[in-house]
């Protein structure tokens, strides 16, 4: 079975800086949702690449002398992922001189904060506004669902994608997105700051979700069939897996499938010490790269959250 980290290998495997390869991955992965879903309100946005040849051409040379966009990052050690990929976004959109504004915050009267414009895009007849979303979310049903499906079994739905320390969902993040964040340009006071008609508003949902590996990966609606998958376990679960070589990843490595100098791996042993170690202190799970030798080279063919043996029965109790 050919996975995503295999076809993305196959495709950028050239390229050597690690900004570059998430800019890559953020423009070219599978959108997260089903943007012909009707449950979305059809507000769901899907990005209009240059043709591959031409894009290929721009990164590949970005690769080769990646100081501009270093510089446009800004990376600093409290910097969060969301922002770095919308930042990635912003020079992406720069670059091809589609970005109006980006990060305009709405005032009311008060001057109290009413919402932030992620981006305004120059568009056929005013502007497009863009919420991008990268999101990261663990699968677990809920135990007790009020609807059944024709055999009798609980309906899996968007709430049922529960984020890591489980203070969020899936269904919950896109309510607000749809609801409060998209309608932005409908306030007074955003009307007043942005002179050009926003002709449309729209979410971009970037990510990857995370399925148990012993359950049959159910088909949910709003879910993009196609989307960037990887498995959740618990520590004890995952330390009876056949692991070569791991990585535990860094918030701003969660995007692109990693490769790392083969001096980077950590074998089996390693990766459960750090992992032990990790909980120790923390109970929040961690990010980890199942990786494989290619060449000078150690490439990721599968990934997965770590959680702590008590995650599932606390996930089941908060979102039931």
């Amino acid at each position: 079975m050919i996975t995503y980290q295999d076809r993305f290998h196959q495709e950028w495997s050239q390229l050597k800086d690690r900004h570059v390869r998430a800019l890559a991955w953020l423009l070219t992965s599978p959108d997260l949702l089903d943007k012909n879903s009707a449950i979305w309100w059809h507000q769901i946005a899907t990005l209009d690449l240059p043709n591959p040849e031409q894009l290929r051409a721009w990164l590949f040379s970005l690769d080769a002398h990646p100081t501009a966009l270093h510089e446009a990052l800004k990376i600093h050690k409290f910097l969060r992922l969301g922002h770095y990929a919308e930042d990635l976004l912003v020079f992406y959109f720069n670059h091809v001189g589609l970005l109006y504004g980006h990060g305009i915050q709405v005032h009311n009267e008060k001057a109290e904060t009413i919402g932030e414009f992620d981006y305004l895009l120059f568009a056929e007849g005013g502007l497009l506004h863009i919420e991008l979303a990268t999101k990261f979310y663990l699968f677990h049903h809920a135990s007790n669902p009020t609807k059944l499906n024709i055999d009798n079994g609980p309906i899996a739905n968007v709430y049922d994608y529960v984020g890591p320390n489980l203070n969020d969902s899936l269904g919950a993040k896109m309510q607000k997105i749809l609801q409060r964040q998209l309608t932005l340009s409908q306030h007074d006071a955003a009307r007043k700051l942005i002179q050009s008609k926003v002709v449309a508003a729209r979410a971009l949902i970037k990510g990857w979700l995370f399925y148990r590996s012993s359950e049959h990966r159910q088909v949910v609606a709003g879910i993009n069939a196609n989307h960037c998958l990887g498995f959740w376990w618990t520590m004890s679960e995952f330390e009876q897996l056949a692991v070569p070589y791991a990585l535990k990843l860094d918030r701003l490595q969660w995007l692109a499938p990693a490769q790392v100098g083969i001096e980077e791996a950590l074998d089996k042993s390693l990766i459960l010490d750090t992992l032990q170690r990790h909980f120790q202190v923390d109970f929040s799970p961690v990010m980890v790269a199942i990786l494989k030798k290619n060449g000078a080279v150690m490439q990721e063919f599968c990934r997965g959250m770590v959680v702590p043996n008590d995650w599932p029965a606390r996930a089941a109790q908060i979102h039931q």
